[in-house]
């Protein structure tokens, strides 16, 4: 009696076709694991080295000096005026080279992002408004934040000498309400140093002073 039949393979020729199949089934997944091993050993030394390299060497591009200096300026700029010297140290400081800083800074004075004279007028202002300085602090203050001398010169032109008086006039004033019933030497030497330190000269300080004291009644003649 034979395991075959007219109709097919018989029940030994089925069980030898199936062993055959698992073998192959089985000598493919063998081979599968394999090569996955092997780039799962080749991912590793990659990463083991990579680990040694630098990141932008890995493939990454490396970014446009142009571009982090743009950024940096414009990031500046953004919190508060400065001035061109004033960008100029802060790109320095940052890491940028000199020419890099002084195309970027070239490009931005000429479409007005940078504009020393402006920011001038706007110091101006705001230091006489705030604080109440006169020409020469004004000047010690520009030159401190950079801005050229012939622009401080320029700016510093336009301050009206009178309305430096009432400045002045203002800042005695307020600093009396604190020394009523001193001496009048002590009063004057006072605020003499005060206004010295805001920048006003001396024939105005003294004069304003004066004026200041003489109007008081503690001081007014009987």
């Amino acid at each position: 009696m034979t395991d075959s039949s007219p109709g097919g393979p018989g029940p030994s020729e089925r069980l030898a076709q199936a062993r055959r199949a698992l073998e192959a089934a089985e000598h493919e997944a063998s081979e599968d694991r394999a090569r996955e091993d092997e780039a799962s050993e080749d991912e590793i030394r990659v990463g083991a080295r990579d680990r040694d390299v630098p990141e932008q060497a890995r493939g990454d591009t490396e970014p446009d000096p142009h571009d982090v200096a743009r950024q940096i300026a414009l990031r500046q700029l953004t919190m508060a005026p400065r001035s061109r010297k004033q960008l100029e140290d802060k790109l320095r400081q940052r890491g940028c080279e000199d020419d890099v800083a002084r195309v970027v800074l070239d490009r931005l004075t000429e479409v007005g992002l940078v504009d020393d004279e402006a920011y001038a007028r706007m110091l101006v202002r705001n230091r006489q408004e705030t604080r109440g300085l006169a020409p020469r602090a004004l000047a010690q203050e520009l030159r401190r934040k950079g801005v050229a001398d012939q622009i401080i010169e320029d700016t510093l032109a336009d301050v009206d000498p009178d309305e430096d008086a009432d400045r002045a006039r203002a800042l005695v004033e307020k600093r009396l309400r604190t020394m009523r019933g001193l001496d009048r030497q002590v009063q004057t030497r006072r605020l003499a140093g005060f206004l010295a330190r805001k920048g006003y000269d001396s024939s105005l300080t003294f004069r304003v002073i004066r004026e200041a004291l003489d109007g008081l009644p503690e001081h007014q003649r009987d």
